[in-house]
């Protein structure tokens, strides 16, 4: 292999610049996830659109996301990762006008699979290229100003969606995009160099990239859709919106089928590598210690990370009554916890290893977590979940920016692509994993919970069993259009109100021991004092080391 050449970073200050730009990217895509869930109402009434159109709308996103992400970041590696960032941006760009001109949910269901395509591209370009273009100490300050970023967008995404809905129009919180996708275009043209794998043959895996996109994407569609379809039984939703007519659910199917796409992905790639012909993803990359643990560690991680951000706004809303836009100012307190922690991180790495603060990042997230699980209740003010809201943040910014810095580390600068893509599909596929799980808990116990409360007030079965349906299929939703029907001290209404606290501090417990097992996972990354250098580029992977 040709050795990609040092980067000449001190010769071009430009390079904070192209931080900026990378960073805003990596924005653009993480908000647009969030502004899409406090805007569906909206797009609801407008577009008069089905639950299940609805459903598609916030989830294909991640599913076609998901799918691409290992064989859009081994693009990068070959054909140069600025060129597919400017790609992606454009595609993006593009289709949220789409999505922002949809006459239909039909049509707008289309240009969120385009949305996915094009973010699929951004994420592991924007990390691969600052893999790339900064150094030792630089470097882990980029990492830091990167993983703030995404743990601050995701909260700061409601907000944006929430005043763009509520002041304008749901239209417009995918419309705005094109002003911030020019700015983005504008600041890698200027100021972001192009890195590739020089040297490298040129060419398309077709198995390999098939294989993945099919074991990924159905995976992945296993986790987000089994609550709805089924496990192992088919629900009726899998009747009612499929057309199913098995009494097994599709999602065991399409489980399978994911499965024997990837394990025939690792014997197609094996096969290719001896022949000496081009892959979708390295497999040698995965004796590498720090990477292979590292990847383990962030998909365990993964699992509770944002699961508490799946429900926190709904109870919000729907018990303490706020509106979408307060909602999203008092999620910025986790905004700011994670920008915070920016600053921080590269001084503390520098002091304990980057192991070390992945760890303390995580511990923060536990106590956080658990702070906001024990915080809540009916009336509550909602300043008591700041403190813990902030704390959070904190842990989210310092842990993920770190633990991308370990599993890179030992990476050659040269494959950064696809093990940027990897590292991203380990935590896309534990996230997923993750809501799967906390959907799971939400529903077991609002459903328990809501049953025992709402007959030991006196309320009729029939009438119990029509309440918990509506309230676990809304999310608790259906709380606040009772509460305009019977008045906020009516039985039921107290009654489901209590059980859907007591369903969110039961999903606060499980993500804060899912973050717990990932902890420990951590301490599968050695040490928590270590070099501080990463490795040069070009540099062959060192087995052993990590």
């Amino acid at each position: 292999m040709v050795p990609h050449p040092q980067p000449a970073q001190d010769a071009d200050p430009r390079r904070w610049l192209g931080l900026v730009t990378i960073s805003l990217a990596v924005a653009l895509i993480i908000a647009d996830a969030t502004i899409v869930n406090v805007a569906i109402p909206s797009v609801i009434a407008d577009l008069g659109i089905s639950t299940t159109q609805a459903e598609w709308i916030t989830s294909v996103y991640s599913l076609v996301f998901a799918a691409l992400l290992i064989t859009v970041g081994r693009l990068g590696d070959l054909y140069g990762r600025r060129r597919l960032l400017l790609a992606g941006t454009v595609v993006f760009v593009t289709a949220s006008v789409l999505c922002a001109l949809a006459p239909s949910g039909a049509l707008l269901i289309v240009a969120r699979v385009l949305q996915g395509i094009g973010g699929a591209m951004i994420l592991p370009s924007t990390l691969s290229t600052l893999n790339a273009t900064f150094r030792g100490r630089e470097r882990g300050i980029a990492f830091a100003v990167w993983g703030s970023t995404i743990g601050g967008m995701a909260a700061v995404g409601p907000l944006l969606g929430g005043w763009l809905t509520t002041t304008f129009s749901w239209r417009w919180a995918f419309g705005i995009n094109v002003f911030v996708g020019a700015v983005i275009v504008t600041g890698l043209l200027l100021y972001v160099r192009e890195t590739k794998e020089d040297g490298a043959a040129k060419g398309i895996d077709l198995p390999g990239t098939a294989l993945s996109v099919v074991g990924l994407g159905g995976l992945v569609f296993s986790l987000i859709e089994g609550q709805r379809y089924g496990w192992w039984n088919a629900s009726d939703a899998a009747a009612d919106e499929l057309g199913w007519t098995a009494a097994v659910s599709p999602i065991v199917p399409v489980a399978a089928l994911a499965v024997l796409a990837v394990a025939a992905f690792v014997a197609v790639e094996r096969r290719r590598q001896r022949q000496g012909r081009v892959v979708v993803l390295d497999l040698a990359l995965f004796g590498v210690p720090s990477f292979r643990n590292g990847n383990v560690a962030a998909m365990i991680i993964s699992l509770g990370e944002f699961g508490l951000l799946f429900l926190l706004p709904l109870y919000i809303q729907n018990i303490l009554g706020l509106s979408a836009t307060r909602t999203g100012l008092v999620l910025v307190a986790l905004a700011a916890g994670s920008f915070f922690s920016a600053p921080l991180a590269p001084q503390l790495s520098n002091r304990l290893g980057p192991r070390a603060v992945v760890r303390i990042g995580l511990a923060a997230e536990i106590v956080g977590i658990l702070g906001i699980a024990l915080s809540v209740g009916v009336d509550i003010s909602v300043w008591r979940l700041v403190p813990w809201l902030f704390l959070y943040g904190l842990g989210v910014g310092f842990a993920t920016a770190q633990l991308t810095g370990v599993i890179l580390a030992d990476v050659p600068v040269a494959k950064s692509g696809q093990a940027s893509g990897t590292q991203s599909t380990a935590r896309q596929v534990g996230s997923a994993f993750g809501v799967a799980i906390i959907g799971a808990v939400l529903v077991t116990t609002l459903t328990s919970s809501a049953t025992d409360r709402l007959e030991a007030a006196g309320v009729p079965t029939a009438q119990t069993k029509a309440l918990v349906a509506a309230t676990t299929s809304s999310a608790g939703a259906a709380i606040g259009a009772l509460r305009g029907e019977q008045g906020a001290d009516a039985p039921a209404v107290v009654a489901l109100e209590e059980a859907y606290v007591a369903a969110t501090r039961q999903v606060g417990l499980v993500a804060s021991g899912l973050v717990l097992l990932g902890l420990l996972a951590s301490f599968s990354l050695g040490s928590g004092r270590d070099a501080a250098e990463p490795q040069d580029a070009g540099t062959e992977p060192v087995p052993g080391r990590g």
